[in-house]
Protein backbone atom coordinates (compact mmCIF):
# COMPACT_ATOMS: atom_id res chain seq x y z
CA UNK A 1 0.00 0.00 0.00
CA UNK A 2 1.05 3.73 -0.52
CA UNK A 3 2.31 6.26 1.71
CA UNK A 4 0.48 9.92 1.04
CA UNK A 5 3.68 10.91 -0.23
CA UNK A 6 4.07 8.63 -2.80
CA UNK A 7 0.40 9.67 -4.55
CA UNK A 8 0.91 11.23 -7.90
CA UNK A 9 -1.37 14.29 -9.02
CA UNK A 10 -4.91 12.77 -10.12
CA UNK A 11 -4.26 9.25 -8.61
CA UNK A 12 -7.27 7.49 -7.11
CA UNK A 13 -6.21 5.51 -4.01
CA UNK A 14 -7.56 4.12 -0.77
CA UNK A 15 -5.42 3.86 2.14
CA UNK A 16 -5.53 3.93 5.95
CA UNK A 17 -4.59 7.56 7.60
CA UNK A 18 -4.41 9.12 10.89
CA UNK A 19 -6.53 12.63 11.50
CA UNK A 20 -3.74 15.03 12.79
CA UNK A 21 -6.26 17.68 12.20
CA UNK A 22 -9.83 18.09 12.16
CA UNK A 23 -11.27 21.70 11.96
CA UNK A 24 -14.30 22.37 11.61
CA UNK A 25 -15.47 25.80 9.21
CA UNK A 26 -18.36 27.18 7.79
CA UNK A 27 -18.71 27.39 4.14
CA UNK A 28 -19.90 30.47 1.94
CA UNK A 29 -22.63 28.47 1.18
CA UNK A 30 -23.48 28.36 5.62
CA UNK A 31 -22.60 25.21 5.69
CA UNK A 32 -20.55 23.46 7.50
CA UNK A 33 -17.56 21.72 6.76
CA UNK A 34 -14.15 20.15 8.19
CA UNK A 35 -10.92 20.50 7.38
CA UNK A 36 -8.66 17.95 7.82
CA UNK A 37 -5.11 16.94 7.55
CA UNK A 38 -4.52 13.37 7.20
CA UNK A 39 -1.53 11.59 8.36
CA UNK A 40 0.75 8.97 7.60
CA UNK A 41 4.65 8.17 7.97
CA UNK A 42 5.67 9.80 5.07
CA UNK A 43 3.54 12.96 5.88
CA UNK A 44 0.78 14.83 5.61
CA UNK A 45 -1.69 15.92 3.29
CA UNK A 46 -5.11 18.02 3.57
CA UNK A 47 -8.97 17.62 2.64
CA UNK A 48 -11.62 19.08 3.06
CA UNK A 49 -15.23 17.17 3.86
CA UNK A 50 -17.89 19.40 2.73
CA UNK A 51 -21.56 19.69 4.10
CA UNK A 52 -20.68 17.64 7.15
CA UNK A 53 -23.48 16.61 9.13
CA UNK A 54 -23.44 16.61 13.28
CA UNK A 55 -22.95 12.98 13.02
CA UNK A 56 -20.09 12.99 10.66
CA UNK A 57 -18.38 16.10 13.01
CA UNK A 58 -18.66 14.11 15.92
CA UNK A 59 -17.67 10.95 14.34
CA UNK A 60 -14.28 12.37 12.88
CA UNK A 61 -12.10 13.36 15.14
CA UNK A 62 -8.67 13.77 15.51
CA UNK A 63 -6.68 11.39 16.65
CA UNK A 64 -8.31 8.69 14.99
CA UNK A 65 -7.54 6.05 12.33
CA UNK A 66 -9.56 6.13 9.13
CA UNK A 67 -10.19 4.52 6.33
CA UNK A 68 -9.58 7.08 3.42
CA UNK A 69 -10.76 6.61 -0.65
CA UNK A 70 -9.60 9.54 -1.91
CA UNK A 71 -8.03 11.50 -5.18
CA UNK A 72 -4.40 13.46 -4.92
CA UNK A 73 -5.34 16.79 -6.31
CA UNK A 74 -3.18 20.09 -6.31
CA UNK A 75 -5.12 23.60 -4.93
CA UNK A 76 -3.46 26.47 -5.25
CA UNK A 77 -0.02 25.06 -5.63
CA UNK A 78 -0.54 22.77 -2.47
CA UNK A 79 -0.96 19.34 -2.53
CA UNK A 80 -4.72 18.30 -1.30
CA UNK A 81 -6.82 15.10 -1.22
CA UNK A 82 -10.67 15.10 -2.49
CA UNK A 83 -12.21 12.67 -0.33
CA UNK A 84 -14.47 9.92 -2.11
CA UNK A 85 -15.00 8.20 1.00
CA UNK A 86 -14.65 8.08 4.93
CA UNK A 87 -14.86 5.52 7.30
CA UNK A 88 -13.53 4.92 10.90
CA UNK A 89 -11.88 1.83 10.86
CA UNK A 90 -13.11 -1.40 12.16
CA UNK A 91 -11.76 -3.47 14.72
CA UNK A 92 -9.69 -6.00 12.93
CA UNK A 93 -8.34 -3.03 10.85
CA UNK A 94 -5.05 -1.54 11.72
CA UNK A 95 -5.98 1.31 14.23
CA UNK A 96 -3.14 2.15 16.18
CA UNK A 97 -2.84 5.54 16.13
CA UNK A 98 1.49 5.32 16.98
CA UNK A 99 1.81 3.00 13.46
CA UNK A 100 1.01 6.21 11.23
CA UNK A 101 2.82 8.93 12.63
CA UNK A 102 6.24 10.12 11.95
CA UNK A 103 8.98 10.40 13.98
CA UNK A 104 11.64 11.66 14.77
CA UNK A 105 15.09 10.21 12.64
CA UNK A 106 17.32 10.11 15.86
CA UNK A 107 16.19 7.27 18.30
CA UNK A 108 15.45 8.84 21.67
CA UNK A 109 17.87 6.66 23.65
CA UNK A 110 20.53 8.65 21.64
CA UNK A 111 19.20 11.52 21.99
CA UNK A 112 18.61 11.35 25.52
CA UNK A 113 22.26 10.08 25.46
CA UNK A 114 23.54 13.36 23.84
CA UNK A 115 21.58 15.98 26.02
CA UNK A 116 23.25 14.19 28.95
CA UNK A 117 27.02 14.18 27.67
CA UNK A 118 26.02 18.49 27.35
CA UNK A 119 24.89 19.06 30.74
CA UNK A 120 28.87 18.47 31.60
CA UNK A 121 29.53 21.46 29.53
CA UNK A 122 27.57 23.88 31.08
CA UNK A 123 29.78 24.85 33.81
CA UNK A 124 27.89 27.90 35.63
CA UNK A 125 26.41 26.53 38.59
CA UNK A 126 22.99 27.86 38.29
CA UNK A 127 22.42 27.22 34.69
CA UNK A 128 23.26 23.86 35.10
CA UNK A 129 21.36 23.10 38.12
CA UNK A 130 18.18 24.46 36.71
CA UNK A 131 18.74 22.65 33.00
CA UNK A 132 19.04 19.42 34.74
CA UNK A 133 15.86 20.44 36.94
CA UNK A 134 13.51 20.62 34.04
CA UNK A 135 14.67 18.44 32.02
CA UNK A 136 14.09 16.12 34.80
CA UNK A 137 10.52 17.29 35.45
CA UNK A 138 9.45 16.90 31.62
CA UNK A 139 11.67 14.69 30.38
CA UNK A 140 8.12 12.41 29.22
CA UNK A 141 6.97 15.28 27.34
CA UNK A 142 10.16 16.75 26.20
CA UNK A 143 11.41 13.30 24.33
CA UNK A 144 7.88 12.98 22.86
CA UNK A 145 6.39 16.14 22.07
CA UNK A 146 6.62 17.58 18.27
CA UNK A 147 8.24 21.15 18.39
CA UNK A 148 5.15 22.78 16.68
CA UNK A 149 1.16 21.34 15.41
CA UNK A 150 1.74 22.04 11.62
CA UNK A 151 4.92 24.21 10.35
CA UNK A 152 8.47 22.73 11.38
CA UNK A 153 9.42 19.07 13.51
CA UNK A 154 5.53 18.43 13.41
CA UNK A 155 6.24 15.21 14.69
CA UNK A 156 6.67 12.86 17.78
CA UNK A 157 9.95 13.90 19.52
CA UNK A 158 10.57 17.04 17.02
CA UNK A 159 10.94 19.36 19.73
CA UNK A 160 13.91 17.07 21.24
CA UNK A 161 15.21 16.75 18.02
CA UNK A 162 15.04 20.37 16.81
CA UNK A 163 16.66 21.46 20.42
CA UNK A 164 19.39 18.52 19.57
CA UNK A 165 19.94 19.73 15.97
CA UNK A 166 20.40 23.53 17.54
CA UNK A 167 22.77 21.82 19.68
CA UNK A 168 25.41 20.44 17.37
CA UNK A 169 24.95 23.98 15.12
CA UNK A 170 25.71 25.93 18.76
CA UNK A 171 28.75 23.58 19.16
CA UNK A 172 30.16 24.33 16.00
CA UNK A 173 29.45 27.95 15.80
CA UNK A 174 31.42 28.34 19.52
CA UNK A 175 34.14 26.92 17.97
CA UNK A 176 34.57 29.68 15.25
CA UNK A 177 33.87 32.42 17.68
CA UNK A 178 35.07 31.73 20.95
CA UNK A 179 33.85 34.71 22.34
CA UNK A 180 30.55 33.80 23.05
CA UNK A 181 29.40 31.88 26.20
CA UNK A 182 29.13 28.15 25.08
CA UNK A 183 27.35 27.65 28.84
CA UNK A 184 24.81 30.13 28.27
CA UNK A 185 24.54 29.29 24.64
CA UNK A 186 23.48 25.49 25.44
CA UNK A 187 21.54 26.34 27.99
CA UNK A 188 19.48 28.98 26.25
CA UNK A 189 19.10 26.21 23.58
CA UNK A 190 18.33 23.12 25.43
CA UNK A 191 15.55 25.18 27.11
CA UNK A 192 14.34 27.91 24.47
CA UNK A 193 11.49 25.38 23.08
CA UNK A 194 10.80 23.97 26.46
CA UNK A 195 7.09 26.13 27.29
CA UNK A 196 6.07 23.83 24.37
CA UNK A 197 5.13 21.18 26.50
CA UNK A 198 2.63 23.20 27.82
CA UNK A 199 1.80 24.76 25.07
CA UNK A 200 0.62 21.79 23.05
CA UNK A 201 -1.18 19.01 23.89
CA UNK A 202 1.06 15.88 22.79
CA UNK A 203 2.24 14.34 19.79
CA UNK A 204 -0.99 12.87 18.82
CA UNK A 205 -4.10 15.15 17.03
CA UNK A 206 -1.62 18.44 18.42
CA UNK A 207 -3.73 21.17 19.30
CA UNK A 208 -2.69 24.16 21.98
CA UNK A 209 -3.45 23.99 24.86
CA UNK A 210 -5.81 27.36 26.45
CA UNK A 211 -2.03 28.66 27.92
CA UNK A 212 -0.65 27.56 24.88
CA UNK A 213 -3.08 30.17 23.28
CA UNK A 214 -3.41 32.83 25.72
CA UNK A 215 0.43 32.74 27.05
CA UNK A 216 2.43 31.70 24.95
CA UNK A 217 5.81 28.70 25.09
CA UNK A 218 8.07 31.97 25.61
CA UNK A 219 6.44 33.10 28.50
CA UNK A 220 5.47 29.78 29.71
CA UNK A 221 9.34 28.34 29.84
CA UNK A 222 10.28 32.21 31.65
CA UNK A 223 7.79 31.01 34.16
CA UNK A 224 9.60 27.40 34.76
CA UNK A 225 12.59 28.41 35.13
CA UNK A 226 11.31 31.35 37.91
CA UNK A 227 9.47 28.02 39.57
CA UNK A 228 12.63 26.31 39.36
CA UNK A 229 14.98 29.07 40.79
CA UNK A 230 12.46 28.94 43.67
CA UNK A 231 12.57 24.95 44.75
CA UNK A 232 16.47 25.19 43.75
CA UNK A 233 16.90 28.28 46.37
CA UNK A 234 18.13 30.62 43.53
CA UNK A 235 17.53 33.99 43.09
CA UNK A 236 15.78 34.84 39.73
CA UNK A 237 17.04 38.19 39.62
CA UNK A 238 20.91 37.06 39.78
CA UNK A 239 22.56 38.55 36.56
CA UNK A 240 23.25 34.77 35.22
CA UNK A 241 19.78 34.17 35.64
CA UNK A 242 18.72 37.06 33.99
CA UNK A 243 20.45 36.82 31.02
CA UNK A 244 19.21 32.95 30.66
CA UNK A 245 15.76 33.95 31.28
CA UNK A 246 16.19 37.08 28.37
CA UNK A 247 17.76 33.52 26.37
CA UNK A 248 14.27 32.21 26.04
CA UNK A 249 12.24 35.58 26.39
CA UNK A 250 14.18 37.04 22.61
CA UNK A 251 14.63 33.94 20.86
CA UNK A 252 12.28 34.45 18.35
CA UNK A 253 13.50 37.85 17.24
CA UNK A 254 11.17 40.39 16.80
CA UNK A 255 8.43 41.85 19.10
CA UNK A 256 5.54 40.66 16.19
CA UNK A 257 6.79 37.71 16.29
CA UNK A 258 6.04 36.73 19.61
CA UNK A 259 9.37 38.03 21.69
CA UNK A 260 8.32 40.64 24.19
CA UNK A 261 12.49 41.63 23.98
CA UNK A 262 14.46 41.29 21.13
CA UNK A 263 18.06 39.96 21.70
CA UNK A 264 19.92 42.11 23.78
CA UNK A 265 23.04 40.02 24.38
CA UNK A 266 25.56 38.11 21.82
CA UNK A 267 24.22 34.55 22.90
CA UNK A 268 20.61 35.41 22.12
CA UNK A 269 21.10 36.99 18.99
CA UNK A 270 22.96 33.67 17.90
CA UNK A 271 19.98 31.46 19.26
CA UNK A 272 17.96 33.25 17.29
CA UNK A 273 19.69 32.11 14.20
CA UNK A 274 20.36 29.19 14.99
CA UNK A 275 16.31 28.45 15.86
CA UNK A 276 15.51 29.99 11.92
CA UNK A 277 18.03 28.17 10.53
CA UNK A 278 17.34 24.72 11.82
CA UNK A 279 13.22 25.41 11.58
CA UNK A 280 13.60 26.35 7.47
CA UNK A 281 15.78 23.95 6.68
CA UNK A 282 13.84 21.41 8.10
CA UNK A 283 10.45 22.84 6.23
CA UNK A 284 12.88 22.94 2.96
CA UNK A 285 13.74 19.82 3.34
CA UNK A 286 10.51 17.58 4.01
CA UNK A 287 9.17 19.68 0.85
CA UNK A 288 12.28 19.52 -1.61
CA UNK A 289 12.20 15.06 -0.88
CA UNK A 290 8.87 15.27 -2.25
CA UNK A 291 9.38 17.07 -5.58
CA UNK A 292 10.97 15.93 -8.95
CA UNK A 293 14.39 17.82 -10.00
CA UNK A 294 13.34 20.34 -12.31
CA UNK A 295 10.06 21.47 -10.51
CA UNK A 296 9.20 23.48 -7.69
CA UNK A 297 7.56 22.26 -4.41
CA UNK A 298 4.70 22.82 -2.64
CA UNK A 299 4.18 26.44 -1.10
CA UNK A 300 5.45 26.31 2.42
CA UNK A 301 3.19 28.10 4.75
CA UNK A 302 5.84 28.59 7.68
CA UNK A 303 8.32 30.58 4.82
CA UNK A 304 5.96 33.34 3.28
CA UNK A 305 4.54 30.52 1.48
CA UNK A 306 7.28 30.56 -1.35
CA UNK A 307 7.99 27.48 -3.11
CA UNK A 308 11.65 26.55 -3.78
CA UNK A 309 12.53 25.43 -7.21
CA UNK A 310 14.66 22.08 -6.77
CA UNK A 311 17.55 22.33 -9.34
CA UNK A 312 18.06 19.03 -11.90
CA UNK A 313 21.25 16.64 -11.27
CA UNK A 314 24.38 19.03 -12.29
Amino acid sequence: MKKIKELTVDETFEMYVLIKNADVRLAKNGKKFIAFTFQDTSGSIDGKFWDASEDEITRFKAGLVVALNGKREVYQGNPQVKILHLRLTRPDEPSDPGLYMEKAPVKREEMEEEFNQTLFEITNAHWNRIVRFLLNKYQKEFFDFPAAKRNHHAFSGGLAFHTLTMLRLGKSITKEYPQINASLLYAGIILHDLGKVLELTGAAATEYTVAGNLIGHLVLVDEEITKACLELKISEFDEDVVVLRHMVLAHHGLLEYGSPVRPRIMEAEILHQIDNIDASMQMMTSAVKNAEPGTYTERIFGMDNRSFYVPKDV
